[in-house]
């Protein structure tokens, strides 16, 4: 375990590597370059998965209708991908079975069998069952639909509570010495003979001068706009820009299934458990050219995703059963898709070595980030100077190493098991309180609950739930720096509290003059055992 100790910093700042974006990608690469030795500075304008990467389907999956478009290659490299992830952090992510009901006017029954056997052999199955057919008449997952669908299919893939995946991320590479800067913005970059000058702003208005050997542009929908206005550099490649948006409604149905709903138009759309008490519907595919940094569902998207949800589930819903929403942007690879749910969702490593080196990541999906990650680093690494292996396929990410110090097919398979010690050895807690805990810390939780032996050291209880101590651990530990970084991507908590919850949050963080714990202006934190 670790905990973060302050470090006094000279200025400049000097490092191999600027990651310039704190979403998945960015964050798996200052990971994974921190694991080889380079030293590594990453600055996110806003908070850690801010955007696109807090607003996605929150699935590990290769990606069924992919292979509609024939990109069997990215399918592959994501089946593979699901596993890894899967054993790495066990306590955020976990299998999940999807059930997809056949009607008459969709796609033939025989083509979905074909496709559905070619999704469970594209790569090897250790953790994650097979595809079958399903009668929906004999099975839980039939009752809460219409009864016009009596037949589907059943095959696997994976969840992931996304927001926590990046912050994880950067918890590790903090971990190997990686300087962690939120609510930075890169203003600008010089290339000066073999280095980057680049000026970093707080958004206090402090800036941090800092000179890199090799920058990554990992700027997600933003990854064009800084390579022009804060890099000055042209790129031959450029970013389709598509909103993804999602509803969240009360829980429609008691099984512990998801599903995947074909609609008419083509689109695929998720109805998964969530939360406990709700499901999660999604998503949308539309083009999007408004302003990156204030991204909403429209009333558009709201109603179709309702409608859709209707044609299948007999309980009807609409826009006033939701209990809220979410919309992310995408910065898709262009490519000559005319439909936007057809946009290719690979990714390409663009390196510029005109000077010191640039390399800017367009693309890419949740799935594949910790790939897209390595080959980031096996092309920047030599140019530094460094031959170190690529090394994250075998790690645990913070808090997933349940039984062991690498992953394991026993820590997916039998986190139950690890839930049942955290309520033996922590019984002065509630068991559900403690389930929480081990989903959203995994082996962490320890960290959270040392030195604490009884509910008074737990500190106040600000919410049914949420007390001081886990308040304190996430400022400490994880960036955390208001309401809505705790309530609603740290955690979900926002969801099951009342409504006002994230005023009355600030007030008492305010009040107690309390922000993240991790950094200040002249003080970038990094983790120390």
């Amino acid at each position: 375990m670790h905990a973060q100790s302050r470090q006094s910093v000279s200025f400049p700042l000097e490092c191999d590597v600027l990651v310039v974006g704190g979403g998945i990608n960015g964050a798996g690469i200052a990971r994974d370059a921190a694991g080889r030795g380079l030293s590594v500075v990453l600055c996110e304008q806003h908070d850690l998965a801010s955007h696109t990467s807090s607003s996605s389907s929150k699935l590990i999956h290769g990606g069924l209708r992919y292979l509609e478009h024939y990109e069997f290659g990215l399918v592959r490299k994501a089946l593979i991908e699901r596993e890894v992830l899967l054993r790495s952090a066990p306590h955020i992510m976990w299998p999940l079975r999807f059930v997809m009901p056949h009607a008459k006017g969709q796609r033939p029954a025989w083509l979905i069998r074909m496709g559905m056997f070619l999704y469970d052999h594209l790569a090897r199955r250790e953790l994650l069952p097979g595809s079958r057919a399903l009668d929906l008449r004999r099975h839980a997952a039939g009752v809460p639909l219409k009864a016009e669908f009596k037949r589907g299919f059943v095959y696997s893939d994976g969840w992931v509570d996304d927001a926590r995946l990046v912050v994880l991320n950067a918890m590790d590479a903090a971990d190997k010495g990686a300087q962690i800067y939120t609510r930075t913005r890169c203003d600008s970059l010089e290339r000066q003979g073999q280095q980057w000058q680049a000026t970093l702003r707080r958004d206090d208005g402090h800036a941090v001068q800092v000179r890199a050997r090799c920058v990554v542009n990992a700027a997600g929908p933003w990854v064009a706009q800084f390579l022009g206005e804060a890099a000055h550099v042209r790129s031959r490649k450029s970013v389709r820009l598509v909103k993804g948006s999602h509803i969240v409604v009360k829980r429609l149905f008691e099984h512990d299934h998801a599903y995947i709903f074909q609609n008419p138009d083509g689109r695929i759309v998720f109805a998964i458990p969530y939360e406990r008490d709700f499901t999660l519907i999604g998503t949308t595919d539309v083009e999007y050219r408004g302003a990156t940094e204030h991204v909403a569902i429209s009333q558009e998207e709201i109603d179709y995703l309702c409608a859709l949800s209707n044609r299948y589930f007999n309980q009807p819903i609409t826009s006033s059963d939701v209990v809220w929403s979410y919309a992310g942007v995408r910065p898709l690879l262009e490519d000559a898709a005319a439909d936007a749910s057809a946009v290719t969702r690979d990714y390409q490593l663009d390196l510029n070595t005109e000077g010191a080196p640039l390399l800017s990541v367009f693309g890419g999906k949740i799935t594949t980030f910790r790939k897209l990650a390595e080959e980031a680093v096996d092309m920047i690494a030599p140019v530094l100077g460094n031959q170190r292996e690529a090394w994250t396929a075998n790690a645990c990410l913070p808090g997933g190493d349940l039984f062991a110090a690498t992953p394991e097919n026993r820590a997916v398979r039998e986190f139950d098991a690890f839930v049942q010690g955290l309520q033996t050895q922590y019984a002065w807690l509630a068991p559900q309180l403690l389930r929480r805990y081990a989903r959203a810390y995994g082996s962490r939780t320890h960290v959270l609950l040392k030195g604490r032996n009884k509910l008074e050291e737990m500190g106040e209880e600000i919410f049914s739930g949420l007390y001081a101590a886990e308040v304190d651990y996430l400022l400490r530990h994880e960036w955390a720096n208001s309401a809505a970084d705790i309530l609603w991507r740290r955690s979900k908590l926002g969801l099951h509290f009342p409504k006002g919850s994230e005023a009355v949050l600030d007030a008492w963080l305010a009040a107690r003059g309390q922000r993240s714990l991790q950094q200040t202006a002249d003080e970038p934190q990094a983790a120390s055992r």
